[in-house]
């Protein structure tokens, strides 16, 4: 509502990521995030989330991200473009990255890395347009969207 932050997070994320630390322009990710599993804290919300004004989930269950560029951004850092697509609009993203770290062997002998990004964009520009005018004037949802993402990848 214009007036604080509302954090929220997706419970399902699948996807892939080829990557190889020898040559790391040439890795690619490719990912599914289940749009039904939003979880802000507040049942109504994410109700509303998932409903035609936002999500509109009985459409489009799912938003994906292709990869098409990844460059390197300094050392540890990355710059990885993409095709985001939320409610059938594909619209190009770029995740800056920090990591990914080193690989680690978890207690289960599995290896994994991991990485976080972050990039912002636009809802109207994927069609989410809701916005109703509050009484002082304002309205009641920012158009701009942080995205943070936190990641852990188990190498196949």
């Amino acid at each position: 509502m214009m007036i604080s932050t509302v954090r929220g997070q997706f419970g399902a994320v699948k996807g892939t990521m080829v990557y190889d630390a020898e040559n790391p322009t040439a890795a690619s990710v490719d990912a599914t995030i289940d749009c039904t599993t939003i979880n802000t804290g507040e049942p109504k919300r994410d109700n509303d989330l998932k409903g035609e004004e936002f999500f509109d989930v009985k459409k489009y269950p799912v938003m994906k991200f292709h990869s098409t560029k990844v460059e390197t951004a300094g050392p540890g850092n990355m710059k990885v473009t993409g095709q985001l697509t939320i409610n059938a609009i594909a619209k190009t993203v770029v995740l800056n990255v920090e990591g990914p770290t080193p690989p680690v062997k978890d207690t289960q002998n599995r290896i994994k890395i991991g990485a976080s990004a972050t990039t912002k964009i636009s809802r109207k520009e994927f069609g989410i347009l809701y916005n109703p005018i509050m009484e002082t004037g304002g309205v009641a949802v920012s158009d701009e969207v942080s995205i943070v993402l936190d990641i852990e990848f188990i190498k196949n």
